[in-house]
């Protein structure tokens, strides 16, 4: 046979060959769609039904292309529902307390782990509303006060979370900054009342509430974006054009928008013109399935298309990602956040760290042992693993040869015993117990509906059919004279008088019980009054059901006067080397706080073991700042902040000195309930259905600065037990309006530790800004004697301020200031820069 034929059949084989290469090469070479041209693509294959299905709710997803449902869930601090039991993490204020980005990113990595490990591909988190008010219930689970701050940590969680094929929905877009009347009274007169109405400039919004949503979208890449509750200068904010179309069309977001839980679209039609694309958490409206048949197919594309686009841009489709729940490594990551998010506010003395001098130490508060604050009430509760109480890791740390004496000194914020009847005589009517009215209204106006006494106040449903308002009316006499603590938990707004003087009073939606209170004690309202035996005081208790979302439950505790908790605190203090006391408040989601004053008697507690020990360590479980009238008396101050499940590792490594304090405040600290911005009642919590946001873009420490306050802790303040020498402010001029700014850091200490270089920005005064603003921060960490330079860099955009003539951001001309230090009040550094105007 000729070998014509074998080699032609050769040549066919080697040039098919090579073309199936070529071929491979090519397709491996070429570009991969966008996430918008996939989603494209699946789009065009879709039936309306299945269309109006993943607007409508999605959770099924379409399984004849593959489309995976979406699968929703809390997450903010960890991930809330499902098993098994996750990691509960130290609350994101603590991240943001932390100024480090690259810990912010760890986070968020280990938050899209374990909601994969649990079968979630969507989380509602991170939550980056600014704090405007100290009081604000969530103050907890936000990046602090600083837009610049909460959006560089807030970008570095993101990437984290989504390289875990899950989607962060970021929350809770926009002006979102209370919990009192946030949904209105929806059980109240009338039902489905409107929610407050925030009065807000067009450039507080541009300058202040929007910069951290704009970089979870542009730098963090946000795949979704969660629409909040109240109204926005008249529209509910998920129902408001302007502002959901500065997210889509201004700032170019691609992914999809949902709305928050039920009440936050009252209009589904008017949702979806407005720029909502899934409503999986649903609504007040009519159903999103009959809606969506009436809505033009171009709008509807559109919303599919994010939605499809959103699970691209994460991967939903590749191969899942091995999730993981509640693994060593995250329970250490949990307790190194803790430790490295609370801030040393004082330390005189160098009574800390904690040495070998040390013998003994007294361990003091409710808080110190099993009722620890980890976390805040509300949908941030996590299930997580077993705490690590202070108690037990401070006795594991101190090792046998330390003596460590506990004793709580207070019942603990907590509800209280309910006040008996035998103390209560009604102002009419046969007693013992309160005299009861009923009203229609919601405000106790009107004619009543009807009035009879109880013996206590301790309802699971305080109000008769019909009503929506009550007030119990009489005496209390009390054996002992003192001062008496008083406790209300409840859902609604409750107020409690005794001899004509508010004593405790809250606005609570009562989403506690719903939602879970793990690690968080239940919420109540606390306050003190000093009675004596000598003469009955009179008492009122008013009750609204306002905007309770549960009922009516009411509880009205008491505490008379017990002298033997305190001497025990006193007695351990006095016998110890160092006294240690754990405080705490209670906060939430429907809540706000009513006072910045440490609830119960815990300031009592404090000055009694100050006044015993001088070197008393004050250590604050708290959502944010609090007054502290025994500052003076105390030796050292560390506030931890709600740090999760590891809470005792954390505190006992900082307080013997395993880790260097490195945290720095992301707010200020106020020195009385006066300072701050929103000093009205228009202003906070609002009049008439509206809240005024008239101090602008004068928030946190941008107000103090302006109005001269001084405050108690500056924002960016925190101490070390290192010191450091900042020197050598170098400014460096680029092309395009680029300034690099660089500062030498020397560790001037004996100790490896981590300073926190913040850079603010002057404005000129034609610019109508407050004084400075932060721009640029860095962490590093340094062994004692190391130096190094830190770079930082100014874009021209951290010179532009918001224009209403022009709807843009501008550069206006002038000299521009540039100060760096440690804190907003601690900038020895100083240099200027002049600037042409332009965008």
């Amino acid at each position: 046979m000729s070998d014509e034929p074998r080699m032609l059949r050769w040549r066919v084989r080697v040039l098919a060959t090579a073309g199936a290469l070529l071929v491979a090469l090519a397709a491996a070479s070429a570009p991969r769609p966008t996430p918008l041209q996939q989603a494209n693509a699946l789009l065009a294959r879709m039936t309306l039904d299945e269309k109006i299905s993943l607007a409508a709710d999605g959770s099924a997803g379409v399984p004849r292309l593959g489309i995976p449902g979406l699968a929703m869930a809390d997450g903010p601090n960890g991930v809330r529902p499902g098993p098994p039991s996750g990691t509960a993490f130290p609350t994101a204020e603590i991240v943001a307390a932390s100024w480090d980005s690259a810990l912010a990113a760890r986070f968020g990595t280990a938050l899209g782990a374990e909601a994969a490990g649990k079968g979630f591909n969507l989380l509602f988190a991170p939550t980056v509303n600014i704090l405007r008010t100290p009081r604000w219930g969530r103050a907890a689970e936000t990046l602090g006060e600083d837009p610049f701050l909460a959006g560089r940590i807030v970008a570095a969680e993101i990437q984290g979370m989504q390289n875990q094929h899950v989607i962060a929905q970021v929350k809770h877009f926009a002006a979102n900054n209370q919990e009192i009347q946030r949904t209105g009274n929806p059980f109240g007169v009338p039902l489905l009342s409107p929610a407050v109405n925030v009065l807000v400039s067009e450039r507080a919004l541009q300058e202040i509430y929007y910069p951290a949503f704009k970089a979870a979208v542009q730098e963090g890449g946000a795949a979704s974006v969660m629409c909040s509750y109240p109204q926005i200068n008249g529209l509910y904010a998920c129902q408001n054009p302007a502002t959901l179309g500065a997210l889509k069309h201004d700032w170019g977001f691609t992914g999809f928008v949902g709305p928050d839980a039920i009440l936050a679209v009252r209009d589904t039609l008017a949702a979806i013109n407005a720029g909502v694309d899934n409503f999986q958490l649903g609504g007040v409206g009519l159903p999103p399935v009959q809606v969506l048949h009436q809505v033009a197919m171009e709008r509807l594309d559109d919303m599919v298309r994010r939605i499809l686009s959103a699970m691209f841009s994460v991967g939903l489709f590749d191969p899942p990602a091995p999730g993981v729940v509640g693994t060593p490594e995250h329970r250490a990551l949990a307790a190194e956040i803790a430790a490295s998010g609370s801030v040393l506010l004082k330390n005189d003395g160098h009574v800390l760290p904690l040495g070998p001098g040390v013998g003994s130490i007294a361990v003091i508060g409710y808080d110190a042992g099993p009722g620890t604050q980890t976390a805040e009430g509300g949908s941030a509760s996590v299930v997580g693993g077993p705490v690590v109480t202070p108690l037990d890791a401070i006795t594991a740390r101190a090792g046998q040869g330390v003596q460590v004496h506990y004793a709580p000194g207070t019942l603990g914020v907590v509800p209280l015993p309910t006040v008996p009847a035998g103390v209560l005589t009604p102002s009419s009517g046969s007693g013992p117990g309160l005299l009861g009215t009923y009203y229609a209204s919601m405000d106790g106006s009107g004619s009543a509906l009807g009035a009879f006494v109880s013996p206590t106040l301790d309802f699971a449903t305080a109000l008769i059919p019909g009503a929506h308002s009550a007030r119990w009316t009489g005496t209390l006499t009390t054996t002992t004279t003192g001062t008496h603590r008083f406790s209300l938990e409840h859902a609604g707004v409750a107020r409690l008088s005794i001899d004509g003087q508010l004593v405790a009073s809250g606005d609570n939606e009562g989403l506690g019980p719903v939602l879970g209170l793990l690690g968080a004690p239940p919420q109540t309202f606390q306050g003190l009054a000093s009675l004596t035996p000598v003469k009955p005081s009179s008492i009122t208790l008013e009750y609204s059901v306002g905007s309770a979302v549960v009922g009516s439950p009411l509880h009205l505790g008491w505490q008379p006067p017990d002298p033997t908790l305190v001497a025990a605190a006193v007695a351990a203090a006095r016998a110890s080397d160092v006294a240690v006391v754990f405080a705490n408040d209670v906060t939430g989601e429907g809540m706000d706080r009513s006072s910045l004053a440490l609830p119960g008697d815990q300031d009592g507690l404090i000055a009694a073991v100050a006044a015993a020990n001088p070197r008393t360590i004050v250590v604050l479980h708290t959502a944010g700042p609090v007054l502290m009238p025994w500052l003076a008396q105390v030796a050292a101050v560390i506030e931890a902040w709600y740090p999760g499940e590891r809470t005792g590792d954390a505190i006992a490594a900082l307080l013997f000195g395993d880790v260097n304090p490195s945290g720095r405040l992301p707010m200020t600290f106020p020195a009385d309930e006066t300072q701050g911005p929103a000093k009205t009642a228009a202003e906070y919590p609002g009049t008439n259905g509206a809240v005024h946001y008239d101090e602008g873009i004068d928030v946190g420490y941008r107000f103090y600065d302006r109005a001269g306050e001084q405050p108690l802790f500056p924002f960016g303040h925190g101490l070390s037990y290192t010191s450091f020498a900042l020197d050598r402010l170098r400014l460096t001029r680029r092309h395009g309006g680029t300034i690099h700014v660089s500062v030498r850091v020397t560790n001037t200490g004996a100790r490896a530790g981590a300073e926190v270089v913040q850079l603010y920005v002057g404005f000129p005064d034609s610019t109508g800004e407050p004084p400075s603003q932060l721009e640029g921060f860095a962490k590093v960490f340094l062994k004692p004697g190391q130096r190094h330079r830190v770079r930082m860099t100014l874009r021209p955009a951290s010179f532009a301020v918001w224009s209403t003539a022009e709807g843009a951001f501008v550069v206006q001309p002038g000299v521009y200031a540039l100060r760096v230090g440690t804190s907003s009040r601690d900038l020895p550094l100083g240099a200027s820069v002049e600037l042409r105007s332009g965008r």
